[in-house]
């Protein structure tokens, strides 16, 4: 550190007092002192330089913000958005990691003019939460397929539908289920002329909405019936991880080419990954290895997810 005399001491105190306690601007100060805006500048660089000036940010934003800059320069993200928890209860938290992605949504899609949609309950949240607005040159595509009678209200289609609603624009709908019992059956049901264009435009949408899976613990697949018992011991045995639309993959993020992955109707791994941009919405702890395996597989534009499931992936990234 260079010694500073203690008249230029005095001085820098003295523009650092004006500029931080009194609130003047740095030209206020400049005029007041008979010198030029960017002398001001100098010495109060100077005076931080010199330790003279120290800043401190007291907000209980401070640790999210640190995670969120963590988190984009391990994995190369773009954007990381964490939301704090609070003692919020698991489902409040997934409301508020929705509400966030909502927000983040809306003040992102200036130039957007097609949104794919996944299905989960983080993302029905996010739907929910979305504010109504005039949007009429987008539309909403579904990523995969979704039909049946249980929890409708989170499948792919109808969250396309219910968000092209909150835009007043328009959406697509992907008339098959999400997974089928037989291979043949895909290729019946892939080979159908709407199955194809609808699957086509998802491919080259401008922006995908995604949640991560664990078929593990507290699965959606399994409430839902997409997968038995039987099925995660065998996805045990090829070492998954977790999956994104119905698409499975191991700790590096590689695809597992298992048997159910030859069933299911929707966008592909490798497809994900070509999209221009992958937001992903996802809460809770029980996710850590499945988002890490999305994160190394670089599946991951932007992750958008709560503090203490943040915590826990950098925690994992630093050991």
């Amino acid at each position: 550190m260079i010694k500073v005399e203690w008249q230029e001491k005095r001085q820098l105190v003295k523009v650092s007092s004006m500029y931080y306690h009194d609130g003047l601007t740095q030209a206020q100060i400049a005029q007041k002192l008979g010198v030029s805006r960017p002398v001001i500048s100098k010495l109060l660089q100077r005076a931080k330089d010199e330790g003279i000036v120290k800043i401190y940010i007291k907000d209980e934003s401070v640790h999210t913000v640190e995670l969120e800059r963590q988190l984009e320069q391990y994995f190369g993200l773009s954007d990381a958005v964490i939301v704090p928890n609070n003692g919020l209860s698991e489902e409040m938290a997934k409301r508020e990691v929705g509400q966030a992605g909502a927000s983040y949504i809306s003040n992102n899609i200036k130039d957007v003019k097609s949104i794919g949609i996944s299905w989960g309950e983080t993302l029905a949240h996010l739907v929910q939460e979305y504010p109504y607005e005039r949007r009429e040159d987008v539309t909403v595509v579904p990523l995969e397929g979704g039909m049946g009678v249980k929890q409708v209200q989170i499948h792919a289609n109808q969250l396309a539908n219910e968000l092209a609603k909150k835009l007043q624009s328009t959406c697509t709908y992907l008339y098959a289920p999400a997974i089928v019992e037989t291979e043949e059956l895909k290729e019946r049901l892939m080979g159908m002329e709407d199955v194809q264009t609808v699957l086509e435009i998802g491919r080259n949408v401008d922006v995908a909405l995604i949640g991560i899976g664990n078929p593990y613990a507290n699965s959606t697949l399994m409430r839902l019936g997409y997968i038995q018992e039987h099925d995660l011991t065998q996805l045990r045995e090829v070492g998954t991880i977790g999956d994104i639309g119905f698409r499975f993959f191991d700790e590096n993020g590689a695809p597992i080419n298992d048997s159910l992955n030859t069933k299911v109707i929707g966008i592909t791994l490798a497809e994900f990954q070509k999209i221009k941009k992958v937001i992903a919405v996802v809460e809770g702890q029980h996710k850590v290895e499945s988002i890490l395996g999305a994160l190394k597989g670089k599946f991951i534009d932007v992750l958008i997810t709560d503090e203490l499931t943040a915590s826990a992936i950098i925690k994992k990234m630093t050991i």
